[in-house]
């Protein structure tokens, strides 16, 4: 099982939690600034079980950033242009400039779990990757990028009762999909995936960070503070 890097506590009111994020957007910005002057380029990458919340933690981490200065790319399964090319081809397109932060929403590591236990790759190819994954995140740390990525747990349970919630609801359904209901069938293939792929690609320079996300306010709390710790070690704290 995976052990989640976040021990960070339910918010007794909306209130407090809204407080606590204000002051944590806060200091990101003003780390995004000193990420643009000293012209550092970061990738961030989010995956998770689906309804773990990744969109919704984006959009807590961009919401009061600088938007010239960064980009959110959602991946979705390439099209019939995309798989005549190596699948890192379209990623290599978006990568961020120097200063900027490109944040991915799903990403290249979507050959060794959607595309593995879907059988979309042969078992050369998803295997091969770890290696091809490894040295990619290896020679962008060394030319200077931070690499932070994201693993958003939850429990089989929790994302039922999401998933029954977004159901229900007229403004959310468009989130549910059959695709959803299948990938949940294959819940245990699914968890081989993922600890397969941070055991093998987990490393000091593009290091996973698995956020126990059942509760959505706590791990969005849990993941700011991380990219704060994060880049805070880049530029120095913030006065």
């Amino acid at each position: 099982m995976l052990q989640s890097n976040n021990e960070s506590p339910r918010f007794t009111s909306k209130k407090h939690y809204k407080k606590t994020l204000k002051m944590k957007q806060l200091q990101l910005i003003r780390l995004q600034r000193k990420l643009y002057e000293q012209n550092i380029p970061v990738i961030l990458i989010f995956e998770g079980w689906d309804a773990a919340g990744k969109g919704g933690t984006i959009k807590r981490i961009t919401e009061r950033l600088d938007p010239r200065g960064y980009s959110v790319h959602g991946i979705s399964a390439p099209d019939k242009h995309e798989l005549n090319y190596h699948y890192m081809r379209r990623f290599w397109k978006v990568l961020p400039k120097k200063g900027e932060i490109c944040i991915f929403d799903r990403s290249w590591y979507g050959r060794v779990l959607v595309e593995r236990v879907e059988s979309l790759a042969t078992i050369e190819e998803w295997t091969r990757a770890y290696d091809e994954i490894n040295h990619t995140e290896k020679m962008l740390a060394d030319d200077g990028h931070i690499i932070i990525k994201f693993w958003l747990d939850i429990s089989k349970e929790e994302q039922l009762s999401r998933f029954k919630a977004r159901e229900s609801d007229p403004f959310k359904s468009w989130k549910l999909t059959d695709e959803d209901w299948r990938n949940r069938e294959k819940w245990d293939l699914y968890e081989e995936a993922v600890e397969q792929l941070i055991n093998q690609t987990n490393s000091a320079s593009a290091k996973w960070h698995i956020i126990n996300s059942n509760d959505k306010q706590s791990a969005r709390i849990a993941v700011l503070d991380k990219l704060i710790e994060e880049f805070e070690k880049q530029v120095g704290e913030i006065d």
